[in-house]
C-alpha cells in the first residue's frame, strides 16, 4: 500500500491502482483487516471497527463500481470517466438500486460480469440521476452533488492507507455534513449573504463544528447495539469476592439452593464454616449397601462389635438385625438422602429390633449417637468405593491379568490406605508397561483442563535401575517370589516352599558378576542390591503393609523424651511433665483421652521427641519365614529385615499417628458436643406456676466490673416475646431514692425472674442487695460499712415493707460476653451500653439457651466446653461436632415458621431445622416473606413452591405452623388450602397425618361416615379438646395396629404410633429437661476465673490486706475472691494484734486454709494462713503435675542428675570473682545482650565455661557481631599470672590484654571498614554488587571487603575476575599488629590489597 506523503495528483496512477486492486479481487486475493489494523493509530482502528459493524448490519450491500462498470457507463453516455474520477459514489436512495454482490465475504464488496448480465440495465437517463440528491433541494444542491460526484486525489490527503469502501464512507459524512451546513445557511438569514468562498475560507479555518461528533456520542443504533452486546452486570462485578463469600452469593451457593438435596448433605464441610466448600461426591446405589453395611458395622465402635459380633456378646442374637439396621439407615442417609433427625424421629421402626411375633421386645439397635457414626462412616466409605472404581479403571487400562491382583489384593481392598498402596503396587509392578495409566482423578481433586502431557521426572529410582539389570535374575534365584511370602502370611501356613539353590549365595551371586573386569561389581554387592529388589517388592506389598497397619493399631507402643530444651522448659509444674518421660504406652490406653494431641502440641515446640514402634513379639509374626539352608536363610531373612526397617515398620508409624491423632480428636469433639448438648438441651426458665412451653419475662441486672466509682447498675427487662421494654441505670442499690426506683421497676413489671450477671466479684454483692430488695429484708443503708459481708461490725438497717415472689438467679453469661461486643448487637441495639447488651444477652439465655447458641454462628467455637483440651481440636472438626447438637436439639424442639419469618433473632433456629441450611433457609424466608410473611398450613410448602419435594420430607416434621385457638375447621372436605390443620401443629409428619386420624377416629370409636362430610382432621381436633383423651387413646392397641401395617404394606410404624399418641395428646410438648440452675463452683468460676483446680487448699497465693480487724484480717485475692485472716494465723504465737503485723494495702503471700462457699447467701470467701512455717513448706506438691503411670523413672533420675551436675558447675563458674571494671558474671549471651547497646570496641570479661583457669573475653566487632576470645591463666609461681591467647599472645595482666590486643585488633577492624573496598551488608550483598560491577563493565575485574559474620573479627575478600566466572572468597584474619591472607602477613590495608593483587 502507497505510502500517503507518496500519493500523486496523476488520476491515472489512481487507475492502475483499480485495475490492480481489481485484478486481485478476481482472483481472490483477500487482505486481512487486522493487518490493517495493527499498521492504523488506534483513532482509526477505533472507527473502522465502529464502520465495520454497521456494515455487518446493513442488508443490502453496497457495490462499488469497478473499471468494468467504467467502461459500461461510456457506451451508454458516450463520456468519459477514466482520466476525471476515481470512485463512483453510490446515490441517494431515490435513485436506482445497486447490483447485488454475489460475494460470500461481507468486508469485500466483488462484482462480475455474470452480475451485470443477469441484471436489467437501467436507462441512459436514470444513469445520470444515480448521483441527485433530494430533488427538493433545488439547483445548489445539484450543483453541489456534482461536484462531490467527482472525488479527486487532492482532497484527501492519506487516502492511499484507505480501502475503497472507507473513503466511500467519507464522502458520504462530508456530503452530510454539507447539507446541514447549507441548511443551516437557508434558516439563519443573517449568514445567507455569505458567498461561497467566503464561506469556504470561514470553514477552513473553524471548521463545521462536528470535527469531534466522533468523540462525543456514536450514532444511536450503534449505541443500542453495544448496549445490547454489553455483557450484563453481575454482583461478581460490583462486590469483593469475600464479601460475596459472606452473604452466599456464589455459584456454588446457588446450586446449593437449587438442588433437592438438604444442604448440609450438599457441603464438603460445616454449614456454620467460614470457608464451607461443595461437596462433588457421588451417591452410593442400592448395589452398594449391603458391603457398605458390612464395612461401616464392624467400625461402629468396639464396644458394638464386642457385644453384637462375640460369641459371649449379650446381644450376639441380635447381629443380623444390626446390620440390617445399618442397612436401612445406610440407604436413608446415602440413596433416598434423609438427614439423621428425621431417621430418628420419623423412621426410628427401621433402625431399631423390630419383630411382628414380638412386639413387647424393644432393643435400641442403633443410638443416636450411634447414627451421626454411621453418616461420618457412609461418607467415609462413598469415598472409598469412588477410589477403588478408579483403580479398576487404571488397571483394566493395563490390560494385563494379575491373579495376585484380582484373587488376593482387590478382595483385602477395605480402605483408602489399601487403595493407595494397590495403586503404587501396580504403578511399580507395570510402570514400564504403561507410563501414564494412573492418572485418575477422584471427586475431591482439582480438575485439570490442560490435558497435555508433560514431561516425567528424570530421577529414576535405585529399585528401577536394580531391576532393569542382571540382579532381577539373582533376586529370583532366592528361591520364593515376594508374593509367595505374603500367601504364606496371609494363610498363616507355608503354602509356598523355598527351593533352595545348590550354591551358597556367594558363588550364586559370581555367575551374575559383569565379565568386564572395569565394571564388575562384587558378589556381595551384587547380593545387597538383589535384597534391596526383593525387600523393595515386600515392602510395597498391599497387603503386608495393611497387616502391619494393624498391628500397629492393637500392640504398637509410644515412648516421649524430651529434647535438650524440653528437659530447661518442662518442669514438674508444666502441663507437658505429666507425659515428659512416657514410656512403652500402649496404643490403646490413649485413645480414650487428649493426651496424644499434647504429645504432638509439645513435639510441634520442639520439646519432646516420640517415639512409635512395636513389642518384639509383634516383628517375630512378620519374621518367621526360613527355611532350610543356613546361608540362604540368612539372606532371606536379611531381606524380611530390610522390608520392615526400610518399608513396613515406617508406613506403620506414621499411619498409626495419624489415625490416633484422629480418633483422639473426634472423641475430644464428640465431648465438647455433649458439653454442649447438656447447657443447650434444656428449657427456657419457668417458674412453678408457669405451664411448660411458656416464656419468661426478665429483669436482667449488671454492675459491670463493678467499680463503685465508674460503673452503673444496669436494669434491662424483657418480655415474653423477647422484646426489650424497659432500659435503667441506677447508681447503687443503697440509697433510698435508688431502692424506690428499683421497686418500683418491679411494682410495674412484674418480671418472672431476676438475672444477675457481672465480670467481677462485686457482682456477688449486687446480688445479695436485689435479694435483700426482693424479699422485702432490712437492707443496709449506709454503703461504707460491711455488715452484710458476714465478718465486719453490724450497720443499721431499715425495715422494707414490701416483697416481691420474683426468684433471683445467676445463669451462664459466656455468650453474653460474646454478645455485648458483637456485631449482631451493634445492630439489634446500637444505643445500648455494652453493659446493657450484656444484660440482654443474660436475659435472653435464660428464655432460650438454645437460640442464644444458634446466634452465635461460627463464634460458638470460642465458647468455652473443655478448658484445657478444645485448643488442640481443629475448628473444622470441632465446628462440625456442635452443629451436629444443634441439629439434634433444635429439632427435638421444632421451628415455628411463622414466627422465623417475623422475628429475625428467633430466626437463627432455622438453618438447623432437617433438610435446611443457612443458604435454604435464607431463600426460603425470602419467599414466604414474598407471599406476606405466614403460612396457614403445610401443604403451601409443595403448592407454592417453597420447599422442593426431599426438602419437604425432610423439614415438614419440625416445621410447625402454629394454631389459631379461634379459628375453625371448614365443613368442606376439599377447601383445605387455606384453612388450617391441627396436625401442623405437631411433630407428626405429613406423610402419617392419615395414621393420625385413623387413631383418633379409632379413639373415639366413629365410623368413616360419621365424618363424610367433615375437614380430615375434624377428628384430631375433636379428640385433642376431649377431655378423657389420654384414656381413650391409651386403650388403643398400637402393637396390634403396628403389625397389621407391618403385614398390609411392611410398613415399619411401631415408635412412630408411640409419637402420634403423644402428639394428639401434647402437641410439640417439652422434652427438654428442666433449667439448671448453677453450683457455687460454676459461679466462682464466672466471677473470678477460679476453678476447684486453681483455688485449694495448700496453694500459696498472693493476698492483699484490705482492712484490719481487732481478731481478723479482711483480704482480697488477685481474682477479686475475699478473704479472712484469723488472728491464730497471723503469726506462729497466735496472740499479735493484726496492726502490729501487717498493714493496710500490703501485699503478701498466704497459704489456702479453707474455701467457704454458701451460693443462697452470696458468700464466697477463703481463709489464709500467714504463718512462716505454713509458708516454709511451699505448694511444690499441690502445684506439680502427676507423672502417667508408664514412666521411665531411670531417664528421669539420669537427665536429673545430669541437670544437677550442670547446675553445679554453673554455680561454681559465677562463685568466679575478678576485680576489674569490666568483670561480670555473664554468660555468652548475657554479655552480647549487655554489649548490645554499647560503642564498637567495648569490652566484658567474664567467666569461662572451661573451667577456673579460663577467663572468656567478648568485645563488639560490628553491630549483632562479638568476639569471644578465650584467655588461659597459667601461674608463674612468682606472685602473678600470665595471660595467654592463641598460644602467641601474652600478657601480665587484664589492662595490657585490653589495650595491647583488644583494641589494637578493634582499630585493625575499623581501619579496614574504613576502605573504599569495604562494603557493608551481607557476603551475598557483596556478591551481587561485584556481579553488577563487572556486567556493567566486562572488561573489567573488582574485588572488596566484608565481615565474616560466621567468624567474628574476621574478613571475607572476594572478587571476581571477570563475568564468565564466579566469585572467590579468601579470609582475612585480623590480628593485633597485622592482617593475616593465608600464611602472609601485613601491616596496613594497603599492603593487604598489594598482597591479593599480588597472589
Amino acid at each position: 500500500m502507497a505510502d500517503p506523503q507518496t500519493i500523486s495528483d496523476d488520476s491515472s496512477e489512481e487507475a492502475e491502482e483499480d485495475e490492480e486492486e481489481a485484478r486481485r479481487i478476481r482472483e481472490g486475493f483477500i487482505v486481512d483487516e487486522d493487518e490493517d489494523e495493527e499498521e492504523d493509530d488506534d483513532e482509526t482502528r477505533h472507527r473502522r471497527r465502529k464502520r465495520r459493524k454497521r456494515r455487518h448490519r446493513r442488508r443490502d450491500e453496497e457495490e462499488a463500481l469497478e473499471d468494468d462498470d467504467l467502461e459500461l457507463l461510456e457506451e451508454n453516455t458516450g463520456t468519459s470517466f477514466r482520466n476525471r474520477l476515481t470512485r463512483l459514489r453510490r446515490g441517494p436512495e431515490g435513485g436506482s438500486p445497486p447490483v447485488p454482490s454475489t460475494s460470500k465475504r461481507k468486508p469485500i464488496v466483488e462484482s462480475s460480469e455474470d452480475d451485470l448480465d443477469d441484471e436489467d440495465l437501467p436507462q441512459v437517463q436514470d444513469i445520470q440521476r444515480i448521483w441527485d440528491d433530494d430533488r427538493a433541494g433545488g439547483g445548489r444542491d445539484d450543483e453541489e452533488d456534482m461536484d462531490d460526484f467527482i472525488d479527486y486525489e487532492d482532497e484527501d490527503e492519506g487516502a492511499g492507507a484507505m480501502d475503497e469502501q472507507e473513503r466511500e464512507e467519507r464522502r458520504r459524512e462530508r456530503k452530510k455534513r454539507e447539507r446541514e451546513r447549507r441548511r443551516a445557511i437557508g434558516s439563519r438569514p443573517e449568514l445567507a449573504g455569505i458567498d461561497d468562498m467566503a464561506w469556504d475560507e470561514i470553514h477552513g479555518v473553524f471548521g463545521d463544528g462536528h470535527d469531534y461528533d466522533w468523540a462525543l456520542l456514536g450514532d444511536d443504533e450503534m449505541d443500542f447495539e453495544e448496549e445490547r452486546l454489553k455483557p450484563e452486570m453481575r454482583y461478581q462485578d460490583v462486590f469483593e469476592p469475600s464479601e460475596i463469600r459472606a452473604r452466599m452469593l456464589t455459584e456454588d451457593d446457588d446450586l446449593i439452593r437449587a438442588q433437592d438435596i438438604p444442604e448440609r448433605m450438599q457441603l464438603a464441610t460445616s454449614s456454620l464454616s467460614q470457608s464451607s466448600t461443595l461437596s462433588l461426591h457421588q451417591n452410593l446405589t442400592e448395589a452398594d449397601l449391603d458391603d457398605a453395611a458390612m464395612w461401616v458395622t464392624v467400625r461402629l465402635s468396639p464396644r458394638k462389635t464386642r457385644d453384637f459380633f462375640s460369641p459371649e456378646g449379650p446381644y450376639n442374637m441380635y447381629r443380623e438385625p444390626l446390620v440390617m439396621a445399618v442397612t436401612y439407615a445406610l440407604r436413608f442417609l446415602f440413596v433416598q438422602e434423609f438427614e439423621v433427625p428425621y431417621i430418628w424421629t420419623h423412621k426410628r421402626d427401621y433402625i431399631s429390633y423390630f419383630n411382628p411375633q414380638e412386639m413387647r421386645t424393644r432393643v435400641q439397635l442403633i443410638s443416636l449417637a450411634e447414627l451421626w457414626r454411621i453418616y461420618a462412616l457412609g461418607q467415609k466409605y462413598r469415598s472409598l468405593a469412588q477410589r477403588k472404581n478408579a483403580l479398576a479403571l487404571s488397571y483394566a487400562r493395563l490390560n494385563v491379568e494379575d491373579e495376585y491382583f484380582e484373587q488376593t489384593i482387590r478382595p483385602k481392598i477395605d480402605s483408602v490406605e489399601v487403595v493407595t498402596d494397590a495403586t503404587e503396587w501396580l504403578t511399580m509392578t507395570y510402570k514400564l508397561k504403561k507410563q501414564d495409566a494412573f492418572d485418575f482423578q477422584f471427586h475431591d481433586d482439582e480438575e485439570h483442563a490442560d490435558t497435555r502431557k508433560r514431561k516425567a521426572p528424570s530421577r529414576i529410582s535405585a529399585y528401577e535401575v536394580a531391576k532393569k539389570s542382571i540382579v532381577s535374575k539373582l533376586a529370583d534365584g532366592f528361591g520364593i517370589k515376594p508374593h509367595e511370602v505374603v500367601y504364606n502370611f496371609v494363610a498363616q501356613e507355608n503354602v509356598h516352599f523355598v527351593d533352595d539353590q545348590e550354591l551358597n549365595p556367594i558363588a550364586f551371586a559370581e555367575q551374575f558378576t559383569d565379565p568386564d573386569a572395569a565394571v564388575a561389581q562384587p558378589a556381595e554387592e551384587l547380593l545387597r542390591r538383589a535384597r534391596m529388589i526383593l525387600a523393595t517388592e515386600l515392602g510395597k506389598d498391599p497387603l503386608l503393609r495393611q497387616a502391619m497397619r494393624d498391628l500397629f493399631k492393637t500392640d504398637a507402643l509410644i515412648s516421649v523424651l524430651p529434647t535438650e530444651r524440653g528437659m530447661a522448659k518442662i518442669d514438674e509444674h508444666h502441663p507437658y511433665f505429666n507425659f515428659k518421660y512416657l514410656h512403652h504406652k500402649s496404643i490403646t490406653q490413649m485413645m480414650d483421652t487428649p493426651q496424644f494431641l499434647h504429645i504432638l502440641a509439645a513435639e510441634a515446640e520442639l520439646l519432646v521427641t516420640v517415639s512409635t514402634f512395636l513389642t518384639n513379639e509383634a516383628k517375630v509374626e512378620v519374621r518367621a519365614y526360613s527355611d532350610t539352608a543356613r546361608a540362604w536363610n540368612e539372606e532371606r531373612s536379611r531381606v524380611v529385615q530390610e522390608a520392615l526397617e526400610q518399608h513396613l515398620i515406617p508406613v506403620g508409624i506414621k499411619w498409626a499417628r495419624e489415625w490416633l491423632r484422629e480418633e483422639v480428636e473426634d472423641t475430644l469433639a464428640a465431648h465438647c458436643g455433649n458439653v454442649l448438648r447438656e447447657r443447650i438441651d434444656v428449657a427456657p426458665y419457668i417458674t412453678p406456676e408457669m405451664k411448660p412451653g411458656d416464656t419468661a419475662s426478665v429483669l436482667a441486672v449488671s454492675w459491670g466490673k463493678g467499680d463503685p466509682q465508674k460503673d452503673a447498675i444496669t436494669l434491662v427487662f424483657l418480655d415474653e416475646a423477647g422484646r426489650l421494654r424497659e432500659h435503667v441505670k441506677i447508681d447503687n442499690l443503697v440509697d433510698r431514692d435508688y431502692q424506690d426506683e428499683f421497686t418500683d421497676l418491679l411494682k410495674r413489671r412484674r418480671p418472672d425472674v431476676i438475672v444477675v450477671g457481672g465480670l467481677s466479684m462485686a457482682t456477688t454483692k449486687l446480688s445479695s442487695k436485689v435479694r435483700s430488695l426482693v424479699n422485702g429484708e432490712p437492707v443496709i443503708s449506709d454503703p461504707t460499712t460491711t455488715g452484710a459481708d458476714g465478718w465486719g461490725s453490724e450497720a443499721p438497717k431499715e425495715a422494707n415493707e414490701q416483697a416481691f415472689n420474683i426468684p433471683v438467679m445467676y445463669v451462664r453469661d459466656e455468650v453474653a460476653r460474646m454478645y455485648q461486643h458483637s456485631k449482631r448487637a451493634a445492630e439489634e441495639f446500637s444505643a445500648l451500653s455494652p453493659v446493657a447488651k450484656y444484660c440482654v444477652g443474660l436475659a435472653r439465655y435464660i428464655q432460650s439457651p438454645l437460640n442464644e447458641y444458634s446466634a452465635l454462628g461460627h463464634d460458638i467455637i470460642a465458647i468455652p466446653l473443655e478448658d484445657e483440651d478444645q485448643h488442640l481440636i481443629p475448628k473444622e472438626k470441632l465446628l462440625s461436632a456442635l452443629e451436629r447438637t444443634l441439629v439434634d436439639v433444635t429439632n427435638k424442639v421444632g421451628v415455628d415458621i411463622n414466627r422465623a419469618v417475623n422475628d429475625s433473632y428467633y430466626q437463627h433456629l432455622l438453618p438447623f431445622v432437617c433438610g435446611l441450611g443457612p443458604r435454604k433457609a435464607q431463600v426460603l424466608v425470602k419467599k414466604i416473606s414474598a407471599m406476606g410473611g405466614n403460612l396457614i398450613n403445610r401443604d403451601q410448602f409443595i403448592k407454592s413452591s417453597l420447599l422442593t419435594t426431599k426438602i419437604f420430607l425432610n423439614a415438614a416434621g419440625f416445621l410447625r405452623i402454629s394454631r389459631d385457638p379461634e379459628a375453625k375447621l371448614s365443613k368442606n372436605r376439599h377447601a383445605d388450602d387455606d384453612v388450617q390443620d391441627p396436625l401442623d401443629d405437631t411433630r407428626i409428619h405429613p406423610e402419617d397425618y392419615e395414621l393420625a386420624r385413623k387413631m383418633a377416629t379409632d379413639a373415639l370409636e366413629l365410623d368413616e361416615e360419621d365424618i363424610h362430610d367433615e375437614h380430615p382432621s375434624h377428628v384430631v381436633s375433636v379428640i385433642m379438646q376431649d377431655v378423657d383423651n389420654e384414656r381413650k387413646l391409651n386403650e388403643l392397641n398400637l402393637d396390634e395396629f403396628a403389625v397389621s401395617m407391618y403385614e398390609a404394606n411392611e410398613d415399619r410404624k411401631r415408635h412412630t404410633l408411640n409419637v402420634i399418641r403423644e402428639e394428639l395428646l401434647k402437641p410439640f410438648s417439652e422434652q427438654r429437661a428442666p433449667f439448671p440452675s448453677l453450683g457455687p463452683w460454676d459461679v466462682l468460676t464466672m466471677l473470678s476465673g477460679e476453678t476447684p483446680r486453681t483455688l485449694r487448699m495448700g496453694l500459696i497465693v498472693s493476698i492483699m490486706v484490705v482492712r484490719l480487724e481487732q481478731t481478723l484480717v479482711n483480704i482480697r485475692l488477685d481474682s477479686g475472691i475475699e478473704g479472712v485472716i484469723d488472728i491464730g494465723y497471723l503469726t506462729e504465737d497466735g496472740n499479735i494484734a493484726p496492726k502490729d503485723v501487717v498493714k493496710k494495702g500490703q501485699t503478701i503471700p498466704g497459704v489456702i486454709v479453707d474455701v467457704k462457699l454458701d451460693l443462697p447467701a452470696d458468700q464466697f470467701f477463703v481463709k489464709v494462713s500467714v504463718r512462716q512455717s505454713d509458708l516454709r513448706a511451699g505448694d511444690g506438691l499441690f502445684r506439680s503435675v502427676k507423672r502417667d503411670d508408664q514412666w521411665n523413672l531411670p531417664q528421669f533420675e539420669r537427665d536429673l542428675e545430669m541437670q544437677a551436675r550442670k547446675k553445679r558447675a554453673e554455680i561454681d563458674r559465677t562463685r568466679r570473682v575478678v576485680k576489674h571494671p569490666n568483670f561480670h558474671n555473664f554468660n555468652a549471651t548475657q554479655a552480647e545482650n549487655y554489649l548490645d547497646k554499647q560503642q564498637r570496641g567495648d569490652v566484658v570479661i567474664r567467666p569461662s565455661s572451661k573451667g577456673v583457669d579460663h577467663l572468656a573475653v567478648t568485645w563488639k566487632v560490628d553491630d549483632k557481631l562479638y568476639q569471644h576470645i578465650d584467655v588461659t591463666e597459667i601461674n608463674t609461681g612468682q606472685g602473678g599470672n600470665l595471660l595467654i591467647v592463641d598460644e602467641k599472645h601474652q600478657y601480665a595482666d587484664l589492662d595490657e590484654l585490653i589495650v595491647n590486643h583488644v583494641q589494637a585488633t578493634a582499630r585493625k577492624v575499623e581501619e579496614l571498614m574504613a576502605h573504599e573496598k569495604f562494603k557493608h551488608g551481607s557476603e551475598d550483598e557483596l556478591h551481587l554488587f561485584l556481579k553488577n560491577f563487572v556486567a556493567a563493565n566486562p572488561a573489567k575485574s573488582i574485588y572488596g571487603f566484608t565481615l565474616n559474620r560466621r567468624k567474628p573479627g574476621h574478613f571475607n575478600l572476594c572478587f571476581l575476575a571477570n563475568k564468565n566466572s564466579t566469585v572467590q572468597t579468601w579470609p582475612v584474619r585480623v590480628m593485633p599488629e597485622s592482617y593475616c591472607l593465608f600464611d602472609a602477613a601485613v601491616a596496613g590495608v594497603p599492603e593487604l590489597c598489594d598482597a591479593f593483587k599480588v597472589r
